[in-house]
């Protein structure tokens, strides 16, 4: 089910007097603010006939969603606590974190060479973008 909600000037509901759509209407209650004064709302939905057909947003409606959608949640907060643990695990070692802080910066120091220093590599490294982009996407 698709919504649009829209606010209109009296004025251009009220053009085409001779259309029975419009004239069909019924009464919408006219907004009280000050600066949306004489606006009318108008509210549009679009449903389909057949229920397999429309796209429903809401993951509520099975009783296996639901328990699947709690699984998932919990499954991300142990995964992000023991991701955490594992990095404050990493830190206290006496040596590692140094060596990985200085990989990181000659990694970071060839990336800027490589893709970002000239601009032929520049527009390289978009093609190579713009077409990951397009493989995720499906195009």
């Amino acid at each position: 089910m698709a919504s649009i909600i829209a606010s209109l000037p009296p004025p251009l509901l009220a053009q085409n007097r001779r259309n029975t759509l419009l004239t069909a209407l019924p009464k919408l209650p006219v907004c009280s603010f000050k600066e949306r004064q004489n606006r009318v709302a108008v509210v549009v939905r679009a449903t389909s006939k057949s229920s397999e057909s429309s796209t429903s947003l809401s993951i509520w409606d099975n009783s296996e969603d639901r328990i699947a959608l709690v699984g998932l949640g919990f499954a991300a907060v142990v995964a992000f606590w023991a991701s955490a643990n594992l990095i404050t695990a990493i830190d206290k070692l006496p040596l590692l974190p140094s060596v990985l802080e200085f990989v990181g910066i000659l990694y970071s120091s060839w990336f800027i060479y490589r893709y970002l220093l000239f601009k032929p590599d520049r527009e390289e490294l978009f093609k190579i973008a713009n077409k990951s982009i397009s493989n995720i996407l499906g195009q």
